[in-house]
């Protein structure tokens, strides 16, 4: 028989003289999936081999609970059939409402203090992952409602940590340390993450004795001092590199697999790119360290433990 567009997958469930909790936990977890409601213990998905083990694993629960439980492999028999199993799986509302979510969260940014808004900004993200890990046929919305998520992080940037560097093109060139010694380094107060983290790295890796100056704007750093995270700073952003993976390179500290894993949060962070689990909870710490100690000083004193604690967890197990 011809087939048409993807194959699909079917679970047929049924749990005679269950109590409410099992079913619920079924359809817990079948919607955590995206899965389709055909009609009463009957779900659709598509034949993807993750989902696959997913239904397996659910229908080998309801096996175990004495119910009946099958997951069997379906074509669409015509494109009027494949167009009607998709529609099922349709995310128009879901992003609409991430749309108004946005628009909201742009609306009141201008009241909000520093933790409000990334406490926003963190649930619409993670709204957002949400719905696209379950939609199996994404289209243009998906992409333009990413874009107004970008825009909308880069808006809070701007209003709580301005001043941010644009990224220059050239090649990072090796500098010699002992050339780095006792130096005074300069960036931009109020640190966030990129600064904190290049702070603690050049303080934990480059200069033990670095004395550090936080300036109100760029213009105002010292002629003698070393700037960094800022335009025209002496360390910066250089092409997809946030600051703190400038001075990696710069300073041959590469081989360091720890500091590399520590680079993959910063860079997360500061623009974005691959998720690193370690994120969320990192970021919550410095928000809040960040109300609580308007002293740049004490911040980065209370901030450096908490990244030296980071760099022991990602450093390799010892064979």
């Amino acid at each position: 028989m011809k087939t048409h567009g993807d194959s699909w997958l079917l679970l047929i469930t049924s749990l005679p003289g269950q109590g409410v909790t099992p079913r619920m936990r079924l359809w817990r977890a079948l919607k955590s999936l995206g899965a389709a409601v055909v009609r009463d213990g009957v779900y659709l998905l598509p034949a993807r081999a993750p989902l696959r083990a997913l239904l397996e694993e659910q229908a080998q629960e309801v096996l175990q609970l004495g119910g009946t439980a099958y997951v069997l492999d379906v074509n669409a028999r015509s494109n009027e059939e494949e167009q009607a199993f998709r529609i099922l799986f349709n995310r128009s509302d879901d992003y609409k409402e991430l749309t108004e979510a946005i628009a909201r969260f742009r609306t009141g940014l201008p009241a909000w203090t520093e933790p409000q808004a990334r406490r926003a900004l963190k649930s619409l993200r993670r709204d957002f992952d949400n719905v696209g890990a379950i939609d199996y046929f994404p289209g243009s919305i998906r992409e333009q409602l990413g874009q107004a998520l970008r825009e909308s992080e880069r808006m809070v940037l701007r209003r709580f940590s301005p001043n941010e560097p644009s990224s220059v093109q050239r090649e990072i060139q090796p500098v010699d340390k002992a050339e780095y010694q006792g130096r005074v380094w300069a960036t931009r107060r109020r640190l966030w993450v990129d600064r904190v983290a290049s702070a603690w790295l050049i303080r934990s890796f480059i200069d033990p004795d670095a004395k550090f100056v936080w300036l109100a704007t760029p213009s105002d750093c010292p002629s003698d001092a070393l700037g960094f995270d800022f335009d025209g700073g002496a360390f910066t952003h250089v092409d997809d590199r946030v600051t703190f993976e400038v001075l990696i390179a710069s300073f041959e500290l590469e081989a360091d697999p720890a500091l590399l894993r520590v680079a993959e949060l910063v860079h997360f962070l500061d623009v974005g790119g691959h998720p690193v689990p370690e994120a969320a909870g990192f970021e919550a710490i410095l928000t809040g360290a960040r109300e609580r100690y308007t002293d740049d000083d004490r911040l980065l004193a209370k901030i450096t433990p908490v990244l030296g604690c980071l760099y022991t967890a990602f450093a390799p197990v010892p064979a």
